[in-house]
Parts: C-alpha cells; structure tokens; sequence
C-alpha cells in the first residue's frame, strides 16, 4: 500500500493530473463570476466539489507514502501549505459564508506554485531576496529624498504643481522613475532652468536603470542559490533513499538467513530422529583414545 501510494505521488502522470485539474479548477472559478443562470450555476457547484473530492484523495495519497512516518509529510512547507488550503474547505461555518468561500477556493489556484517546480523555485527565491532588496528600496528612498530636496530647491517657485514641497517631488520622481513622461518634466524644467537637465538624466540613469538592474541582479542571484539548495536537498533525499533502501535489503536478507538457518535446523531434527537408538548417540574420542558413547 505505502510502496503503491509512493509510486503514485512521484508519478509524473499524476502530477500533471493534478495540475489539469487545478487549471480546470481556475477556469471552472472564472466562469463563476459570469451570470449563466441557475443551472450553469449548479453545475460549475458540482464540479468544484468533484475537485476537492480529488484534491482530498490526492493529499491522503501523498500522506500514506510517507508510511508509519506521516508526521514528515509536514515537515515540507508546499506540503503544509497544501493540507491547510484543501482543509480549509471542511472550516466549521465557512460554507454559510460565501465570501469566504469563494477566498478558500481561490486558494486552490495558488497550488500551481506548489504543483510547478519552477515556480516554486521563483517563489523561494523572491522570498530568500527580501534582505537585499529591503536594502536596495532604503537606498533607493533616500536617493529619491535627496533629488526630491534638490527638485524642491529648483523648481518650487515657478512649478510649485510639481515641486512645490517635498511630497510632491518624491511623487513627480516616482513617476520619473517608472520612465512615465518623464520627457514632459525634462522640458518643464528646462524652460525654468536650461541645465536642469543634468539632474532628469543624472537621475533617470541612477535610480532607473542602475536601480532596477541591481534589482534584478539580486533576484537572479537568489534563484542561483535556491537552484543549489534544490539540488542539495534532492541529493539528501535520495541519499536517504539509497540508505533506507539498503537497510531494508539487509533486513530482509538477514530474516531470509535466520529462516533458512530455521528450516535447516528442524529438517536436521527431523533426520536425527528418524536414526536407530544407537546411532543418535554421536561417539566421541576420549583422552585415551577410547571411543565412548
């Protein structure tokens, strides 16, 4: 049964059995939002519940191949992550609420993450670059302060719109740094100041393209990392594998011994006591070379 679950979960037809189903699942979750009447309605109620009847037989399928060791199931955080999404749909008075509802199985959508290995491995690697990218946004917000308080101090008084105090600036420098027409102020500020421009560009080239390249260095860099932890987490696991696999050879090679060792003890019995009185005496020399019974 364990050997047979385990067979199933690692199935490749069975993951993407799954992932067919959370797909349908989504598009089953949009149709809901359309007004097709009572009957489409009914049906699409039927099928979400078909689903979940499939994602249920799917979680315990994934329990039962850890075997006597179920509690590991949940020493994995896809895996905790999936028990709680199905199990919210059994929540005590989540189903006379429909907003709530509707949230819980909008969940099961979000298990593509966990379904898809590469998104996955995206995932892990935004949350392993919060640290650096907590950093980059500090540096950055303090580089938008300084060119806010220097747009402040050249443009307040003929485009105060803009410039007029500080949270303006940083609101125009924000929109300068998503490039969004940021020709429009280039030019206003021109007409105010014609060098201004050595601060639009000085700015755009920082915060815009030195920015958002680091940015992306440190997410690329992440997923390299997570790529590694992946691939050492893999080698453990089948490293656990081999060791449980040959532990179990030796076992049961070692049970096949005792019970051969077993069967030729009692056919040795069995032959003994077939033997006449005297020849089950087995004669054994004495110190004197005398034979003796």
């Amino acid at each position: 049964m364990v050997r047979t679950c385990r067979r199933i979960a690692d199935s490749p037809r069975f993951q993407g059995f799954i992932f067919g189903v959370i797909v349908l699942n989504a598009i089953t979750l949009g149709l809901g939002t359309y007004d097709f009447g009572a009957g489409v309605e009914s049906a699409l109620t039927v099928l979400d519940e078909i689903f979940l009847g499939i994602f249920v037989v799917e979680l315990a399928i994934r329990i039962t191949a850890y075997g006597r060791r179920p509690q590991d199931f949940f020493k994995e955080g896809w895996n905790v992550f999936d028990f709680v999404v199905i199990a919210l749909a059994f929540a005590p008075g989540l189903r006379e609420n429909v907003t709530l509802l509707r949230l819980a199985r909008l969940l099961r959508v979000v298990r593509l993450v966990s379904v898809m290995p590469d998104l996955r491995i995206l995932v892990r690697a935004l949350a392993r670059s919060l640290p650096p990218i907590t950093s980059l946004v500090l540096l950055t917000a303090l580089l938008m302060y300084i060119y806010g308080m220097v747009g402040w101090i050249l443009f307040h008084e003929e485009d105060p719109e803009q410039w007029g105090n500080i949270g303006q600036s940083l609101l125009s420098l924000f929109q300068i740094l998503t490039l969004e027409n940021w020709p429009r102020y280039l030019e206003r500020g021109q007409e105010i100041y014609p060098a201004s421009w050595i601060f639009f560009v000085s700015y755009v080239l920082i915060a815009s393209f030195l920015v958002i390249n680091i940015l992306i260095a440190i997410i690329i860099n992440s997923m390299e990392e997570v790529h590694d932890v992946e691939r050492a987490e893999e080698r453990k696991r089948r490293d656990e594998e081999a060791a449980a696999s040959n532990e179990a050879t030796v076992a049961k090679r070692l049970e096949e011994a005792r019970r051969s060792l077993d069967r030729l003890e009692a056919q040795l019995a069995e032959g003994a006591g077939d033997l006449p009185g005297p020849a089950r005496s087995v004669k054994r020399p004495t110190k004197g070379g005398r034979m003796r019974a």
